[in-house]
């Protein structure tokens, strides 16, 4: 079962480095012969009058350069015995003396010019050169931070606010008349005997709320429109004072806590709830549930009745279902309790975290299920973002329980079918209702 929205991603492209090697090292060359003398080059002052090498880049010192940096022969000056001078007399032709005279010349201007290009280089040249050898520093300098980082967590602090009242009912939050000492404090006030809160945990909270700074009441889950707050703990996906309060407590805790603006709304305050951006704010946390992401629920199963397909429960893993032999599809969405819930009832507009494992009516293949994920699955119900069968079926369902759909095609997907789905299926669904709130 999925939502009908996209799922976020694409394909993500990457650049090929590639780097070329110094040309000047493919050049042929090596030492000259005992009888000769050669001017010679270094391939570094060739590589960089090429402009192969990096700014800055010096050549290596004579006597220390690799065998495959050897210097290159540019030019000879060696006279040729029995020669003319232009040494057409020499077979294969040598240069002669005036090629010798040429030659010299030429190599002395060559090097000159490697020099010359040398120094410029290692002196860094034109200001333009000596700039871009240098790093920039808007691009090497560390970011800066976008929020002030959250605090760690305290139990305690100079000063706290006083709260009266008990676990499951708004409580009475008195704040002192001196400042906050801008601590975040997480301090349980009565210790519950539920599931313990991990990081990733389904988990749903009731709250009062005051700003420190102005003593005013901030809209509460309590109040007649309110709702719990549901979340996975540890993902971000609230405020600290919400998201990391909460974790490592059990569900049935009540816990006090005071968030600087760092773990609350920031440098930008909330300013729809009149919340400045300097003001601490104090909580008063109920942690009513907590579920792992692969929890089930547990109770006194009751049978379905015989027209109904029959559910074995495999814990963790996917129901077993096992279809009616010859029935007949039906015409509108069937369900039955398998276990009964005691928690509230899911209205529309709630967000609700299931199980839940699909088969098909006719033969019981099932198609799909959350617990083969090992990650419960959430939707607002009634909020189109399933099939009609799922947004009918649950709503007025108690939380806790365990509930098996009998969906006719018009519900479902029709006659177009989806995946493993033929079209004008009827389908069957075990659904687990972990939990329900505001999320």
């Amino acid at each position: 079962m999925t939502e009908k929205t996209p799922s976020p991603g694409g394909a993500g492209t990457a650049a090929n480095d590639s780097s070329a090697g110094d040309p000047a090292a493919s050049r042929p060359g090596g030492p000259a012969g005992a009888d000769r003398e050669s001017i010679v080059v270094p391939p570094a002052i060739l590589a960089q009058q090429a402009g192969w090498a990096q700014p800055g880049d010096e050549p290596r010192a004579t006597g220390g350069a690799k065998t495959d940096e050897a210097p290159q022969i540019f030019a000879s000056s060696v006279r040729k015995a029995d020669s003319s001078e232009a040494g057409y007399d020499e077979n294969p032709p040598g240069v002669g003396k005036l090629g010798v005279i040429l030659g010299t010349v030429l190599a002395v201007l060559l090097v000159g010019s490697g020099i010359t290009l040398y120094m410029v280089n290692k002196d860094g040249g034109s200001k333009d050169n000596a700039s871009a050898a240098k790093p920039d520093a808007a691009k090497t300098a560390p970011p800066t931070p976008s929020a002030e980082p959250v605090p760690p967590i305290k139990d305690s602090a100079k000063v706290l606010p006083t709260v009266t009242g008990d676990f499951g009912k708004k409580a009475e939050i008195q704040v002192p008349g001196e400042a906050s000492d801008g601590s975040f404090v997480v301090k349980v006030l009565t210790e519950g005997n539920g599931a313990k809160v991990e990081k990733n945990s389904w988990t749903s909270v009731d709250y009062t709320a005051k700003d420190w700074n102005t003593g005013k009441d901030i809209p509460s889950s309590y109040d007649a429109s309110g709702k719990p707050q549901i979340f996975q703990a540890g993902t971000d996906a609230l405020i600290p004072a919400l998201d990391q309060a909460v974790i490592g407590k059990k569900a049935g805790s009540r816990l006090l806590v005071v968030a600087p603006p760092a773990a609350a709304f920031g440098a930008q305050g909330k300013a729809d709830m009149s919340i400045g951006a300097k003001d601490d704010l104090v909580f008063v946390i109920d942690i009513r549930n907590a579920n792992a992401p692969d929890a089930v629920v547990s109770g006194t199963v009751t049978p379905p009745p015989a027209d109904f397909p029959q559910v074995k429960d495999n814990g963790k893993k996917p129901a077993e279902i096992t279809p009616v032999p010859g029935a007949a599809d039906p015409t509108e969405l069937k369900s039955h309790i398998l276990i009964k819930g005691t928690g509230p009832k899911v209205e529309k507009g709630e967000k609700v975290v299931v199980q839940y494992t699909g088969a098909l009516f006719k033969d019981g293949k099932v198609f799909d299920s959350s617990l083969s994920k090992g990650q419960a699955f959430t939707f607002p119900v009634g909020g189109g973002q399933v099939i009609q069968g799922w947004d009918q079926g649950l709503e007025g369902q108690t939380v806790g329980s365990r509930v098996e759909l009998v969906i006719p095609a018009s519900l479902g997907y029709g006659d177009k079918g989806q995946g493993d789905i033929p079209a004008g299926a009827t389908l069957v669904f075990v659904v687990d209702i972990l939990d329900a709130g505001q999320g």
